[in-house]
Order: structure tokens, then C-alpha cells, then sequence
């Protein structure tokens, strides 16, 4: 467990760990303090003395590296000894479900698997609107996509917060952490599976996390992960579309699930630019390309969505405005302007009169043009939320333009700053003990 300044929710942490469903015998906990300068060691020390044998303290003197360079030292200490059989990596702040590490190590049973990852759930008491619609992105992205990604044979990302390996596979990859990118959990997936490691998602294992509750803490905590994902595309360059019967990596599925992701943003100005330029030049094709690309993004948002609630019905009760507005209010409205396009001309007929060939066109290029407008409305919402009574603007904002768009927008800022070189050090996501067992 590596941690820095994490005194407001490590004994919480700690002591769950100690109430798992595991036998007490089989389990040493162990906490690489990267200097911390408040009361953790204060705390790990507590837990330490309260429970020998089982818990153990490891500071780093000089800190500041970066998690994966805590990490390392806290797995070389651990393979130094030949105890362990196999080591969870998890985050200072996330609660374990009593049965969830069984759940995780029955897979190791299995030669062939390295390393499991669990379900993490957006778990604070308070959750505002931001932290709901987090609880419904991991749904779709975890328990979803990553059953989908087990059924690929590939999986694109162990949890950082909680990735179980067995120790042969710690030992296939040099007995470190990469420590090349940003994204140094989703690093050590690639690198286990192309050392011929087994990777998998177990959803029934869940952890709770604290995420971050305003918009300005999400676009730090995500840039630094789409930052890392674009650093991983090109170190894996001559892996993307390259089938391997060492591993999936390579498989063309899984290079058009990366990429879907990945480019999103791109498609989606793409579109948008190519619908504006239809409309100028032939309308009427326009209408028609129009119609048929948000008909096909109202039957995967649908699809998509009912699919994935129903996975975690918990989380779909408490957010189930947030999971029917993930794509905003300004999307679901060009839905139906592209399912109902006679309704649609009939209430702007009875609203405004009859258009003007100008007010038709300005009214157009609005819903051609939606996916930049609405990238430039995530955009302004982390700085409006800096504003007196920014919140409540941001959270507007975030409505009508979506969550998705929200993450599409900090992607296209990742594209800049890769570009740009700008400074990649570690940002820590500020947690303050909002989860409760």
C-alpha cells in the first residue's frame, strides 16, 4: 500500500484489511510511506504495534517520485523474502468487501493467470453530481468493458487500486513496476501479458473509492491517466494490430477498443467538421448523414446504458438521473430531433413561425456542430467552477454537455500537452476519508 500524507483514511484502510474474509495467517500488510510529512507513519506505526507480525512499516526517506517508484520499494522488500506467494497492489484510501481478496486469489489457482483485478465502485456517503456520474462510468467501463475484455483474452488496465499478482508474474517482469509513464498500473497490465501472463477481471471482487468531487480534481486525476494511455500507444507501437499467440495484445478486437477510446475525441471533431461541410455544400445529403450517425448514437447510448445499469443495480438507483443524462441533455435532444425530425420541424413551426433559409441554416449548423460545442462547454466548466457560485454553473454545464464530453475534452488535452512536452510529474488526487464500509 503506498502512501503519502494519507493519514485521514489509512487506518480505515488497514483496519478493513484486517477484517477480511482470509485466513489471518496468510495475509501481511505492508505500507511504503514515500515521506510523508503528517500524521501516517504515526498511524501505520499504531496499526503496527497493535498487530505484530501482520503489519508492517517501510519509509522512503526521499519521496516524491511517483507512485510507481514507492511502489518498487515495497516489492523488493516483499520478494526479498520467500513468503509471499502472491502481492496486491492497492490504494491508501479504497475499503475491500470482507469476501472480495478471496474472490481475487482463487484465479491464482491457475498457473496460467498473473495477476487479477477487481471491481472498483465510486463509494463516498456524500456524493454530489459528479462523483454519481463517475459511479456510472465505472460501470460501463469496468464491469462491462473489462467482462468484455475477459472474454478477449486482453485486458487494457489492472486497477490501480487493486491489482493482485502472483509472484511468478511480478518475476517475469523484472520484479518492478514500469516506471516509464503516467500510467504505470496500465503499464504493468501490457507488460505481464506480453511476458504470456493470463490477466483477469473479477466483478463480483468490489472496492470502494473515493473519487474527486469537482471538475478541476477529475481533469487533473484523468489527464494524468490519458496522458499515460498516449505514452503506452506509442512504447507499444509494433504491438497495435499485430496478432500474437504469446498474447491478445495484438488481436484485432482489442486494437479497435483501444483506438475507439483513444481517438474519440478525434472522430467526433471529424464528424462534426464533415457534417458542416455537407451542409454547406449539399443540405439535403447532410440531413440524411445527419440522421443516420445520432440514430446509431442513440442505440449505442441505449444499449450501452440499460445494458450496464443492470449490472450494478445499486449504483443505477442512486444515479439513475446521471445514467440517463451521461451523454447530456443537448445530445439527447439532436436524438430525438434524428428520430423525430417531423415533430422536430412541427414545434420549431409553432415556436419561432416559419424559418428563414438563414435561421434554418444557423439552426442546423447548431446540431451539426454540437460535438466542438459541446467539448467547449466540458472546457468551461472547470474554469466557471473557480467563480463564485461556480459549482452550480459547472454542474449545469456538465449536464447539457455531457460527462462523456467532460472526458473527451481532458483527452484533447492530453493530445496537447504530449505534444507540447509540458511537465508530467505526479498530481495526488486529495482524498479525506469519504468512504464508508
Amino acid at each position: 500500500m503506498p502512501a503519502w500524507n494519507e493519514g485521514l483514511v489509512i487506518g480505515a484502510s488497514i483496519d478493513r484489511l484486517l477484517t477480511l474474509d482470509y485466513p489471518p495467517e496468510r495475509l501481511r500488510i505492508y505500507v511504503v510511506d514515500d515521506a510523508s510529512t503528517d500524521d501516517t507513519p504515526d498511524v501505520v506505526l499504531a496499526r503496527a504495534a497493535a498487530h505484530p507480525g501482520r503489519v508492517f512499516h517501510l519509509r522512503r526517506e526521499v519521496g516524491g517520485e511517483g507512485k510507481a517508484h514507492t511502489l518498487n520499494h515495497g516489492i523488493e522488500t516483499i520478494l526479498n523474502d520467500s513468503w509471499a506467494e502472491s502481492v496486491l497492489i492497492m490504494d491508501a484510501d479504497v475499503i475491500f468487501a470482507r469476501d472480495s481478496l478471496a474472490k481475487m486469489t482463487r484465479h491464482l489457482a491457475d498457473e496460467r493467470v498473473g495477476a487479477v483485478t477487481a471491481y472498483i465502485a465510486e463509494g463516498s456517503h456524500d456524493r454530489n453530481y459528479l462523483t454519481r456520474f463517475i459511479g456510472v462510468e465505472y460501470v460501463i467501463s469496468q464491469l462491462a468493458a473489462r467482462r468484455a475484455q475477459n472474454v478477449l483474452g486482453a485486458i487494457a488496465c489492472l486497477a490501480g487500486g487493486a491489482q493482485l499478482h502472483s509472484r511468478a508474474n511480478l518475476e517475469a517482469i523484472g520484479g518492478r513496476i514500469p516506471t516509464g509513464t503516467l500510467a504505470e498500473d496500465t503499464m504493468t497490465t501490457f507488460a505481464s501479458q506480453l511476458a504470456g501472463r493470463k490477466m483477469v477481471f473479477e466483478p463480483h471482487a468490489v472496492v470502494l473509492a473515493e473519487e474527486p468531487r469537482s471538475v478541476d480534481a477529475l481533469w487533473k486525476q484523468r489527464l494524468r491517466w490519458a496522458r499515460g494511455n498516449v505514452q503506452l500507444t506509442s512504447i507499444y507501437r509494433r504491438v497495435w494490430f499485430r496478432p500474437s499467440r504469446q498474447h491478445r495484445l495484438g488481436s484485432i478486437p482489442f486494437g479497435v477498443a483501444w483506438f475507439s477510446i483513444l481517438l474519440l475525441p478525434v472522430f467526433l471533431l471529424l464528424s462534426s467538421a464533415a457534417l458542416f461541410a455537407l451542409l454547406v455544400l449539399h443540405s439535403e445529403t447532410a440531413e440524411s448523414v445527419f440522421r443516420f450517425m445520432w440514430i446509431i448514437a442513440a442505440c449505442t447510448y441505449l444499449y450501452s446504458i440499460v445494458f450496464a445499469v443492470q449490472l450494478d443495480p445499486r449504483t443505477a438507483l442512486r444515479s439513475w438521473r446521471e445514467a440517463l443524462l451521461f451523454p447530456g441533455i443537448g445530445a439527447m435532444l439532436i436524438m430525438g430531433v434524428a428520430l423525430f425530425p417531423g415533430l422536430t420541424d412541427q414545434a420549431l413551426t409553432e415556436w419561432f413561425g416559419q424559418l428563414t433559409p438563414s435561421d434554418r441554416f444557423l439552426y442546423s449548423s447548431i446540431l451539426y456542430l454540437w460535438g466542438p460545442i459541446s467539448l467547449l462547454g466540458a472546457w468551461a466548466a472547470r474554469w466557471a467552477e473557480r467563480l463564485p457560485g461556480g459549482r452550480f454553473v459547472a454542474g449545469l454545464l456538465i449536464y447539457v454537455c455531457g460527462y462523456g464530453s467532460l472526458l473527451c475534452a481532458i483527452t484533447v488535452d492530453s493530445y496537447v500537452k504530449e505534444w507540447r512536452g509540458a511537465d508530467a510529474s505526479w498530481v495526488k488526487t486529495e482524498k479525506v476519508g469519504r468512504v464508508v464500509s
